[in-house]
């Protein structure tokens, strides 16, 4: 997951009731058979730049357990969640997840954080028990006992490069992202499918994390060089800003931009006048027209009414780690190390975004390319079962 996200409630108008849900939540929800639980430790930004999506990060993950609690649970047991706040500093989510293994004897643990924190955990809890990792990230992770659900970026671009440039009617590319391993590894991969389709890079900026960028000058150097499409690798408050200012310099008419991290709160920032010609590549919208995401949405609305967290493909995916678990114990018929590695491979599972395939601990899943109306997506092509190109044994 990238790195950081820094968006001000103003901004997110929409978003701002769901913080809300958070006070005096419970750390730990147990179940009736709290003896016999299988416990799970669930890493959730509950502080720090992404803390605005952690109370639906805990919305999903309780569906999760709630939905396979209520068929038989994993293993014959309930599940007990256990979260902790992964939006502390590597290191102390780190101190967590041993605290999650030695003294909470959680025997799985599921995290929707990014990659800094992810390489800490990956380092104490070094493959004693399975860690599922839900967000979107540059991938090529092949850590033991680690499996991994969200997109990378061959899934959000091999497919949609193509289109994109079919829409635009030119191969011409500007690159913008942060300045950290995400957008980098995205856009180095993204500079080969440019190339396979006869197209050009013109140039590529990157900026810090956490500075106040306004990108006037890159802005103006799209304005000269005039691409048929701008991809950007920027997160949260850069997201915002950048559309902002490139909608302020009146080029959203002639240029399209796709963006490899635009959810729903980020788009609600960017706001209606500044998101025209605007596109999001990802595994999941939260208004997708499939039964799967209106039951997975209803089943949110049903406990939280209008209070209910937006959901997006960062939250999302701690719901799918709970039907992913069930689907892999069903075969192994435990949790260790290699009885779990084993049945994981191939293990297919039905998501809010469509049936998810596991295959060398990376998932093939639908890809969506929606074109942002105003503060709402509009899903324009759907590819279904996306391989991520990624192989770990």
């Amino acid at each position: 997951m990238p790195t950081s996200i820094k968006m001000t409630r103003r901004d997110l108008v929409r978003a701002a009731g769901a913080a809300a849900l958070a006070v005096g939540a419970p750390t730990i929800i147990r179940p009736a058979r709290a003896a016999d639980a299988l416990k799970i430790g669930v890493l959730v930004a509950d502080s720090g730049p992404a803390a605005l999506f952690g109370p639906a990060q805990r919305a999903a993950a309780e569906l999760g357990a709630a939905t396979i609690n209520a068929k038989g649970g994993i293993l014959g047991r309930q599940v007990e969640i256990i979260f902790a706040d992964a939006g502390a500093s590597p290191a102390e989510v780190a101190k967590s997840a041993v605290k999650l293994m030695l003294s909470d004897k959680v025997e799985m643990i599921f995290g929707s954080h990014d990659s800094a924190v992810r390489q800490g955990v990956e380092n104490v809890v070094k493959g004693k028990i399975p860690y599922v990792y839900t967000p979107l990230f540059e991938g090529d992770d092949c850590s033991s006992n680690v499996y991994f659900l969200g997109e990378v970026p061959e899934q959000e671009l091999q497919k949609t490069l193509p289109k994109m440039v079919e829409l635009a009617k030119g191969k011409t590319f500007y690159l913008v992202g942060n300045d950290y391993v995400w957008p980098r590894t995205t856009n180095d991969k993204a500079k080969k499918y440019i190339a396979d389709l006869g197209g050009t890079v013109v140039a590529e900026d990157y900026y810090p994390l956490g500075a106040p960028n306004k990108f006037e000058n890159t802005v103006a150097k799209i304005k000269s060089a005039k691409p048929a499409i701008v991809l950007q690798t920027l997160v949260g408050g850069d997201n915002v800003n950048f559309n902002r200012t490139f909608a302020d310099f009146n080029l959203s008419d002639d240029i399209l931009r796709l963006s490899c991290l635009l959810e729903e709160n980020t788009l609600i920032g960017i706001g209606k006048d500044a998101s025209k010609n605007l596109y999001s590549s990802l595994g999941y919208f939260a208004d997708l027209d499939l039964p799967e995401n209106k039951a997975f949405i209803g089943e949110l609305t049903k406990k939280h009414g209008d209070k209910a967290p937006q959901q997006c493909t960062i939250s999302k995916g701690l719901y799918d780690a709970f039907v992913f678990a069930a689907a892999v114990t069903t075969k192994s018929k435990s949790l260790a190390a290699k009885d779990f590695a084993a049945a994981a491979e191939g293990v297919q599972f039905d998501t809010p975004s469509g049936s998810m395939t596991m295959t060398h601990r990376h998932t093939s899943k639908n890809i969506f390319l929606a074109r942002c109306e105003g503060t709402k997506f509009a899903v324009i092509d759907t590819f279904a079962a996306v391989p991520t190109q990624q192989s770990c044994t």
